[in-house]
């Protein structure tokens, strides 16, 4: 059976996609072959998946027969690229189109994904972590020539565990710096939000499970209500109450500029490491 998918790195993000494609029934098994880094990870990774695909490390010759499926996931560590060598010959042709490369790398522009890979068409996706449980959201890029077969079947890829944005490539970074890297400030601060709760008296079971509640139905409210947050958050603050005199404190902290600068730092490190 030839070869139809090419995945060139399995970290949790690519398995999770694969593992999605094959829920889907987009691919089979016997069609995919995955490259790892190190030789002692074939074997946990081959315990993710089901029987069929092959699995080897890049030093393996087999390693280069990545490059001859028409359609490749590139989800290396962006410092990693430049190791990466295009050893597809130019001989292999599978339609009319060219392969298509599909880069979740962070931070690394269309057009040097071009130049390294020129006899490819290259995409660009940004999950983020919320697809291990379908709730992720994936920003996509087109690079040039890339087919309305091509997009669709991208789209078609990401689709089942998140939803999918269309987007200039300039618009990615913020994207990365707000929905990638975005788990991570929100699971910081239900981590300080439980912590609270704690010092004022909750168990520590409880103080997460109420925070986690409180942050499914704040964003539940916000989302189904079209709601400003600063309309939700003066419906919850009455005059003279708890819940002013807490953000009276947090502003005084600089919270709110904290958070804003974060966003704006992560955006501009994605830049510097495109």
């Amino acid at each position: 059976m030839s070869l139809s998918l090419g995945v060139i790195g399995l970290g949790r993000m690519a398995q999770v996609i694969l593992h999605s494609l094959f829920e889907v029934g987009e691919y089979v098994p016997e069609e995919v072959i995955g490259i790892v880094g190190q030789s002692r990870s074939i074997q946990k990774v081959l315990t993710q998946f089901p029987k069929g695909i092959s699995v080897v490390d890049s030093n393996n010759p087999m390693a280069e027969n990545v490059w001859d499926a028409p359609v490749k996931i590139l989800a290396v560590k962006p410092q990693q690229l430049n190791e990466i060598k295009e050893k597809v010959s130019s001989k292999v042709q599978f339609s009319k189109d060219r392969p298509l490369l599909i880069s979740v790398l962070a931070g690394v522009k269309l057009k040097r994904l071009q130049d390294l890979f020129p006899s490819h068409v290259c995409v660009r996706a940004v999950p983020n972590t919320p697809a291990l449980v379908r709730a992720g959201v994936t920003g996509l890029s087109w690079g040039e020539a890339v087919s309305t077969e091509q997009k669709l079947l991208v789209e078609k890829m990401f689709q089942p565990i998140s939803k999918v944005f269309d987007l200039p490539e300039v618009y990615l970074d913020a994207f990365l710096a707000l929905t990638s890297s975005g788990p991570a400030y929100l699971a910081l601060i239900a981590e300080a939000l439980a912590d609270g709760a704690v010092a004022a008296g909750l168990p520590r079971h409880l103080a997460h499970q109420l925070t986690y509640l409180t942050f499914e139905g704040t964003a539940l409210l916000l989302k189904q209500k079209e709601l400003h947050p600063g309309e939700l958050k003066d419906m919850v603050a009455s005059p003279a109450g708890t819940t002013i005199r807490a953000l009276r404190h947090l502003e005084k902290e600089g919270v709110r500029s904290a958070m804003l600068e974060a966003v704006v730092l992560a955006a501009q490190k994605s830049r510097e490491m495109g």
